[in-house]
């Protein structure tokens, strides 16, 4: 597997090794030596599926306490993903990273705990899969605005198919810090 560092400490891509042949592929999807290798050593403890159509977008969400490190990737379809580092202190704060995830390329992204996470459905639909490292808990999400001006993020679509609680999210600026986790360096 390849590991490629972005602007965001601790937030990575990962390509898997893919072995295809004209019967189709195989790939590890996780092997926990080769991951803690890497430095995504958390255990993880829960693991999510979504389905999504076209130009729906869902997030900015992130849990504190009980913050989550999230390995996320598509199984069918097409996605851009989003990281925002929201932990107070951090040198990065409010900035964000973005890739896309689809099956075709098979890439995956690591955030860890202390980032918001969301993504964009850019294909037709999308089956998006993520292994989290600390439970939902409800009480404890927060939710940033999609579009905050302070982030300014490059979303691949103007008018997104939203939740109400997406929709009427803050920005980053006008949740209450005590949502925040905190940065250690």
């Amino acid at each position: 597997m390849r590991i490629r560092e972005t602007g965001l400490p601790g937030v990575m891509i990962i390509d898997p090794q893919v072995k295809a042949d004209a019967r189709g592929f195989f790939m590890e999807s996780f092997q926990q030596r080769r991951y803690a290798e890497a430095g995504i050593a958390d255990p993880f403890v829960q693991d999510n599926v979504s389905f999504s159509r076209n130009g729906v977008l869902r997030g900015l969400h992130f849990q504190h306490p009980h913050a989550q490190g999230k390995l996320v990737y598509v199984l069918h379809g097409e996605v851009f993903d989003v990281a925002v580092d929201v932990r107070q202190g951090s040198p990065t704060y409010g900035n964000w990273f973005g890739a896309t995830l689809s099956a075709e390329n098979k890439r995956q992204l690591w955030l860890p705990s202390g980032f918001a996470h969301g993504f964009c459905v850019t294909g037709e639909g999308a089956l998006f899969c993520y292994k989290c490292t600390d439970y939902y808990t409800p009480e404890a999400e927060t939710t940033v605005l999609w579009n905050d001006p302070d982030i300014g993020i490059d979303w691949p679509v103007e008018r997104p198919e939203l939740s109400i609680k997406d929709a009427s999210a803050l920005g980053l600026s006008g949740i209450d810090t005590s949502r925040l986790p905190p940065y250690n360096a």
